[in-house]
């Protein structure tokens, strides 16, 4: 008995301390088996009608009444809450489904406790008295395991019911009955102590079951979680952003995408290593998050690509949004005593205007940020119609482009440079042409800026440097090869050993090469270009300056960057023979590059006054259509090997 009463302090005390959610799941187990609590009710209800009707006592059908209502109210409770088993989870409405569950199985106890100890008072019936004993009796024993989950309700319980069937037994004064009740009395003991038995493994299989949801939970969470930036990952973004569409209601809301792509971030992270790109991720990442990921939904999809969704009220909204992610992006990162900036480039897409799916909006997202990045770095660009033909055509040319030099799709033509003093041919610009077995003659304008943004351009310019070098190895030693550099050529990191290579395997002299960088290239790293004009120059393979005049800061190239030729853009040469101004500007330039050691190519010719005009400047050798359009290497060969450069009259 001293153990019974240790054990139910010890109750006390842990029902106290046990979590909200534990108890939640415990008054839940209240109403986990509302059959039997309808059975029970039912035959109790039935038996205690019953014994009120043959025994014809007002006070006992009074009582008998009672429980047939608190049992019908039991009943439609244990109903209600089997059809709204928990909406709300708060533990608030544990609390109050508690002391609802509570009030009606005590008074329900109680009333057959006291039906029993009337029963046995005042009626002599033996065959009544034992009905109403046994009922109490089989219901008492029933709640040790119905209502062990809340064992304080299953005790009051026992108590309620069996203590006064105790009291009636032993007013009796009928040695038998006594007997009865003091075994009724050693049961209720025994009852309790199977009670607490049972409330402790139901505690326990709660605990584990919590604790094994808690861990599934948290893996899943991890699962669903970026390593490095703590944001959604693409798993986890894929299921909120298709969640927040289908709840999306088109009438009143807008949901937009912005698909954001990092520029120059794998610079950075060559340059300074992966802990300084790592640090950058996740200082945009964390902006990002701050900034937008209350609201809406943050997510890195992988790489250097994250992606924003919010909702907006209008597209001018969107554009505001992503002009801040714009300006978050920008801002830089600190690392390691360094200062990391990065720049991006942005895709929008609104719903239900671009999309009704989430696959529809992923799709033209993207399409927005492919037009965004074709534009150049920093920039946003908002998803429209026309943008579908135009990018697909490009992305089934990125990918024939794979295989392209395999195929044997990519081949050379050559223009003539023409040395206006000799009259004779002095050089050769190698140009890239591609003829694709699917989409024919691609333009150059076309598939280079294509060749560039999937990286292919340093395996196809390699190849085009190897080429040239092979078929101006055949040519007369005074010939030289210009071959034009990407800006992403010039400053891959195998440059000069490729260069090496070209001019071994075809014994090319390295003075006859000419590597020709327009002023844009200068423009992205001045440093970055600085240092690599300098180590094709040490191979002694000559640099051009292509374009010239269309850039910016142009006269102060000329001193920073070792050229030996200034190649003046067409622009100035189309109204040569007609424009003052450009004829002052060319002849400048003309005297410029002579002072500086440099010799000067006007290209774009096409007219017979504008090649007068350049005798007259001094130019030192010219280029365009006039002269000779771009022709294959046979027929370049064929006009060396026979003498028949074509002659540059005047009047002519």
């Amino acid at each position: 008995m001293t153990g019974l009463v240790s054990r139910l302090r010890q109750l006390r005390r842990s029902d106290q301390a046990i979590a909200a959610a534990v108890r939640e799941t415990l008054v839940e187990s209240l109403y986990a088996s509302p059959r039997s609590l309808v059975i029970g009710a039912l035959s109790s209800g039935a038996i205690t009608a019953i014994v009120a009707l043959m025994s014809a006592d007002r006070l006992i059908m009074v009582c008998a009444a009672a429980i047939v209502l608190v049992a019908a109210i039991r009943i439609v409770d244990a109903a209600r809450a089997r059809v709204e088993p928990s909406a709300e989870a708060t533990a608030r409405k544990t609390t109050r489904r508690e002391i609802l569950y509570r009030s009606g199985a005590l008074c329900y106890s109680a009333l057959l406790g006291i039906f029993g100890l009337l029963t046995l008072v005042r009626t002599d019936d033996g065959v009544l008295q034992l009905l109403a004993v046994t009922t109490t009796i089989g219901y008492a024993a029933g709640i040790a395991g119905r209502n062990a989950g809340r064992p304080w309700i299953a005790l009051s319980q026992l108590l309620f019911a069996s203590v006064p069937l105790a009291i009636g037994l032993f007013l009796s004064v009928e040695t038998l009955k006594i007997v009865l009740a003091v075994v009724i009395l050693l049961f209720v003991v025994a009852m309790m102590d199977i009670t607490l038995q049972t409330y402790g493994v139901i505690l326990k299989a709660t605990l584990v079951s919590r604790e094994k949801a808690a861990i599934a939970d948290h893996h899943a969470a991890v699962a669903r979680r970026d390593d490095l930036t703590g944001v959604a990952n693409r798993t986890a973004f894929r299921e909120q952003f298709e969640a927040r569409m289908q709840a999306l209601h088109y009438n009143d809301d807008r949901l937009a995408l912005h698909w954001i792509d990092l520029d120059r971030f794998k610079e950075i992270n060559d340059s300074f290593g992966h802990l300084a790109g790592n640090a950058l991720l996740a200082g945009v990442a964390r902006r990002l998050n701050d900034a937008f990921g209350t609201e809406g939904i943050v997510a890195r999809l992988g790489g250097d690509e994250f992606a924003v969704v919010s909702t907006v009220r209008d597209h001018d909204n969107a554009l505001a949004i992503g002009r801040t992610i714009l300006t978050l992006v920008e801002q830089p990162v600190h690392h390691d005593g360094r200062m990391l900036r990065v720049g991006a480039s942005l895709g929008i897409a609104v719903a239900p205007r671009d999309g009704t799916d989430a696959d529809t909006l992923l799709k033209n997202a993207d399409l927005a940020l492919y037009r965004a990045k074709d534009g150049g770095r920093g920039q946003m660009c908002v998803y429209e119609p026309v943008m579908d033909e135009k990018i697909e055509r490009s992305r089934d040319l990125a990918a024939e482009m794979q295989d392209a030099l395999v195929r044997g799709e990519f081949h050379l033509v050559f223009q003539p440079i023409f040395d206006l003093a000799g009259d004779r041919i002095v050089s050769c610009e190698a140009l890239l042409r591609w003829t694709n077995r699917r989409y024919g003659a691609i333009s150059p304008a076309e598939f280079i800026p294509i060749a560039e943004d999937n990286g292919l351009i340093v395996t196809i310019g390699g190849w085009v440097i190897r080429e040239a070098c092979r078929i101006a190895s055949a040519w007369p030693t005074d010939v030289q090869i210009a071959v034009n550099l990407s800006p992403v050529q010039l400053r891959s990191a195998n440059l000069t050993q490729l260069i090496l290579g070209a001019l071994a395997s075809s014994g090319l002299s390295a003075r006859r090469l000419e590597l020709e960088v327009t002023e844009s290239v200068l423009l992205e790293d001045i440093e970055a270009s600085l240092a690599a004009l300098d180590a094709i120059n040490r191979l002694d393979v000559q640099t051009t300056l292509d374009d010239f005049g269309t850039g910016y800061s142009s006269l102060s190239y000329l001193t920073k960057f070792p050229f030996q030729t200034l190649k003046i853009d067409r622009s100035f040469i189309v109204d040569l023979d007609q424009n003052p101004a450009s004829v002052a500007i060319v002849q400048t330039v003309i005297d410029l590059a002579a002072k500086l050691g440099m010799r000067t190519v006007a290209e774009g010719i096409e007219t017979q006054a504008q090649l007068d005009q350049l005798r007259r400047t001094r130019c030192d050798a010219v280029q365009g259509y006039l002269l000779a359009h771009p022709m294959p290497a046979s027929s370049v060969g064929a006009m060396l090997a026979d003498g028949a450069a074509v002659r540059t009259r005047s009047g002519s």
